[in-house]
């Protein structure tokens, strides 16, 4: 089957384009948001094709990331991935009452958008698993966010001062940099996780967003957790892998305690990577969208 798709979320993408089809991404001179391509990522399956003349690209499906991409493919059949949160709870969706499927990538998203009549679905993340890296040998934190200084409270950027307090943090992602001596600024793949994987632990203090896929990744190392119970961690992290609460005293005690232990972070650590791999590994996540696609494209 030849799947178009844009480039839009690296992490999943990457985990996407390892099912059995080939996979059409849309590039131009420019790249953007829009002619991406593959942006220099090593994927066989994966080819690139011209932004500018995609009514001549002979597509079976396509998979609909922003609106406006259905505008420029028309004609082909087509499913609807959406990757977020709504701003608030019950917002409509841009293609609420549409004909066709949306796909939800967890069970809070699809609780939260108001997608009217039409059909919706969830398939959960799957990982491409970076294997058992954790060595926790720095009794540091590590956290993953985009633009924490722009973002604020929604990712929790307020509340890194009261984890510093109990153990030093390192930020990865773009913008970090504006942090200060904790950000660390933005990482290859690879790198990042073999910089994650040597923190004692991952913290995840965002209050509102879809389920990132660098917690995920983390899990898949072997790393415990600590996390803000909101959005899609209550399903996504069980207790055994570390401590999530809506009660900040106990997440900063919770970072404190796996810092100054390590045998029990990497106790903890190991069942969250146990879990991963139970719940978010990627044979499950390539086979339905497997079966999805094909009812889609008939």
């Amino acid at each position: 089957m030849r799947v178009l798709l844009w480039h839009v979320h690296g992490s999943w993408t990457n985990a996407f384009v390892r099912g059995g089809h080939e996979y059409l991404l849309p590039a131009s001179p420019e790249g953007g948001d829009w002619g991406r391509g593959l942006a220099g990522r090593n994927w066989p399956a994966a080819r690139e094709v011209p932004l500018d003349s995609l009514s001549d690209v002979d597509a079976d499906v396509v998979v609909l990331q922003r609106p406006q991409e259905a505008e420029r493919v028309p004609g082909v059949p087509a499913v609807y991935l959406e990757h977020n949160t709504p701003k608030h709870p019950g917002q409509r969706h841009p293609l609420a009452d549409w004909p066709g499927i949306i796909v939800h990538v967890t069970h809070f998203n699809q609780l939260m958008w108001d997608c009217g009549t039409t059909r919706t679905e969830v398939i959960e993340h799957g990982v491409v698993d970076p294997g058992p890296l954790y060595t926790g040998e720095l009794a540091r934190a590590a956290v993953v966010v985009n633009e924490p200084v722009r973002r604020g409270r929604v990712v929790g950027t307020d509340l890194l001062p009261r984890f510093a307090e109990v153990a030093p943090l390192d930020v990865y992602g773009m913008g970090t940099e504006q942090l200060g001596e904790m950000g660390r600024g933005d990482h290859g793949m690879d790198a990042l996780h073999a910089e994650l994987a040597r923190r004692r632990l991952y913290l995840h203090p965002v209050r509102w967003t879809s389920l990132g896929l660098s917690l995920l990744e983390a899990m898949h190392l072997g790393m415990p957790v600590v996390a803000l119970a909101c959005t899609e961690v209550v399903r996504a992290v069980p207790p055994e892998a570390g401590v999530v609460s809506t009660r900040v005293e106990d997440l900063v005690r919770g970072v404190a305690e796996l810092v100054a232990d390590p045998e029990l972070a990497r106790q903890k650590g190991k069942q969250a990577r146990e879990f991963a791999l139970a719940h978010y590994g990627l044979d499950a996540f390539l086979r339905n969208w497997e079966r999805l696609l094909a009812e889609v494209s008939g």
